[in-house]
């Protein structure tokens, strides 16, 4: 556990502190960790170097932060405190599950106290947050909830009767019900945001963020515009519009076969498509300002939305397969019009068709309150592993792990040799190294 622990850098799910005794940092830590995604608190550890220090009297240091916890964050949580032992040293492990909130300082109150964690740090709450963390509470989505001001007439019924017709479908009342377009307001039917968000003819005045902004630059930067448009369609439409500004701004190549030549996107079409529906289905549109992006550079393609992974998933979950949709409406809305398929699946495919056509897999990160996907033009470098390389990493296969004298002795060459090689390895992202400083003589190599 502490091994593989120390092998990760500080981020959205994992901290590490020295001892405990900056104990408002810590609460801070644990209420960012349960509102977001979960997470781990390692006290023991360096936070700026990963020197591993222990401490002297974990189990009192277990109390005073039991204590702690329990006296300083509303409502009640109680994460799992570990003592754990490595290498004769003592650590205290802090395991804090997502939990529905949310949670706060209970000094500072919900407005000043609630925090969230960004990247390896916790920020405070905005207002907007705070909302979106009740709505999870309460197990409502943003676009669910009734637009204010707006009745059905608000709806291009036609456009919707239409999408649903393209698919073999009709558009009742019934359906608009199920699907959570229309609402119930006192006695009377209601659109939702989400179906104005959808197909609401005046959804640029109410939501002028479900603008997507599409632009195509010289070059790798964003020093020159050479083609922009601002596309405002209803989503379902809005969606061909991007693929379609995209398959004009990208080039097309040929694959030549024994007796036909094959035109060749320069990006799979379907990874672009999963792309852009990804974002259109997961934007924050609560957030006022921001809008979503498609930057188009000779080398990549750039596709940001507001709104990060949300609360209670984190990447590795996500490229497991693990949904969870931000906006319910929308999703199910997409789901009916055959333009997703099953949930959680679009950025495994989106991996699997980048592999099948022999380009680097995407890029996924979180950006602050933003999510990004990057799609990448060029051919995967492959570093073709041989030699005392691939020795070394069958020999960490069959061990787990090796030190400094075991690669020494395995490849019949001297100390000083073994850690040359040992470093270039780690420096080509083969092995990771586990030491509590530089010059640790228990330093150990594992795969990464």
């Amino acid at each position: 556990m502490i091994e593989e622990l120390l092998q990760q850098e500080e981020g959205k799910t994992l901290e590490f502190k020295e001892n405990s005794k900056s104990l408002d940092r810590i609460i801070h830590t644990i209420i960012a960790f349960a509102n977001t995604a979960g997470g781990k608190v390692l006290i023991g550890v360096k936070d700026k170097t990963k020197k591993i220090v222990g401490l002297q009297d974990p189990v009192e240091e277990e109390m005073r932060l039991a204590n702690a916890i329990a006296d300083s964050i509303e409502p009640l949580f109680n994460p799992d405190i570990h003592v754990v032992s490595w290498r004769n040293k003592e650590f205290l492990l802090i395991q804090v599950p997502h939990s529905v909130g949310p949670y706060y300082a209970k000094s500072k109150g919900l407005k000043k106290g609630t925090y969230i964690r960004l990247g390896s740090t916790n920020r405070l709450a905005d207002t907007a947050i705070i909302a979106e963390l009740q709505r999870l509470g309460e197990n409502e989505c943003f676009d669910e909830m009734p637009s204010t001001g707006c009745s059905i007439q608000d709806l291009d019924l036609e456009a919707i009767k239409t999408c649903f017709k393209k698919v073999g479908k009709k558009f009742i009342e019934s359906t608009a019900f199920s699907l959570h377009l229309y609402l119930k307001k006192q006695s009377k039917s209601a659109p939702s945001k989400g179906a104005i968000l959808l197909f609401g003819k005046n959804r640029k005045e109410i939501f002028p963020n479900a603008t997507i902004r599409c632009v195509r630059f010289s070059g790798t930067t964003k020093d020159e515009v050479l083609d922009h448009q601002d596309i405002d369609d209803y989503l379902p439409l809005a969606l061909d519009k991007i693929t379609s500004f995209v398959q004009r701004n990208t080039k097309l190549g040929a694959e030549i076969g024994p007796s036909i030549r094959k035109n060749i996107a320069e990006y799979p079409p379907v990874v672009v498509k999963e792309a852009v529906t990804n974002a259109l289905i997961h934007t924050d549109y609560s957030a006022a300002g921001s809008q979503i992006q498609v930057a188009i550079f000779d080398d990549r393609i750039e596709i940001t939305n507001p709104g990060a992974l949300p609360f209670g998933l984190n990447m590795e979950d996500a490229l497991q397969g693990v949904s969870q949709l931000r906006n319910r409406v929308i999703g199910r809305c997409f789901r009916e019009l055959e333009l997703i398929e099953l949930w959680g699946s679009g950025l495994k495919r989106m991996i699997s068709q980048c592999q099948k056509s022999g380009i680097a897999i995407p890029r996924f990160e979180e950006l602050g309150h933003f999510f990004r996907v990057t799609l990448f033009n060029h051919r995967e470098a492959v570093l073709v592993v041989r030699g005392w390389r691939k020795d070394l990493i069958d020999l960490i296969v069959k061990r787990k792990e090796v030190a400094t004298k075991d690669a020494a002795s395995f490849w019949k060459i001297s100390d000083r040799a073994a850690r040359v090689r040992l470093k270039k390895m780690v420096e080509e992202g083969l092995i990771s190294e586990i030491s509590t400083h530089a010059f640790d003589p228990q330093k150990k190599f594992v795969l990464k």
